[in-house]
C-alpha cells in the first residue's frame, strides 16, 4: 500500500486511509488500525464507524483516538499506548497526514 511509513518493524504510519484498503492492510499483516482524525475534520472523509465495519469485515482491530492537532492529552497518549501494546501484531496508525499518528508514538513511554 503506498503512503504507509514504517516507523518500527511492528508500527506504521499513514496519511487517511480508506475502506477499501483495510483488506490490503490485512494482507499486509496488520492486525490493528488506529484512528487519529475526529470524524467530519474534512469533507469527504470517512467516519470511523465506516472505517471500524470495513475494519472488522477484514479481520482488523480498530480504535478510535481522536486527536486535533497540538491538542494530544495524556489521557490521548495512554490510551494510545495501550492501543498499541495490547496489538496482537502489526498496527497502522493514520491521520490527515499520518504526523499526529506519529507524535503520538513518540510521546509514549519507553
Amino acid at each position: 500500500m503506498q503512503n504507509v511509513t514504517h516507523i518500527s518493524a511492528d508500527f506504521a504510519i499513514s496519511p487517511q486511509i480508506t475502506t477499501a484498503q483495510l483488506a490490503q492492510l490485512k494482507a499486509a499483516g496488520f492486525t490493528t488500525v488506529i484512528c487519529n482524525r475526529p470524524d467530519h475534520e474534512e469533507g469527504g472523509q470517512p467516519t470511523f464507524a465506516e472505517i471500524k465495519a470495513a475494519a472488522e469485515a477484514a479481520g482488523l482491530d480498530a480504535h478510535h483516538i481522536p486527536i486535533r492537532p497540538g491538542q494530544a492529552t495524556e489521557a490521548d497518549v495512554a490510551a494510545f499506548d495501550t492501543a498499541v501494546t495490547t496489538a496482537k501484531g502489526k498496527v497502522l496508525a493514520y491521520c490527515r497526514s499520518g504526523a499526529r499518528a506519529q507524535s503520538l508514538y513518540a510521546a509514549r513511554p519507553r
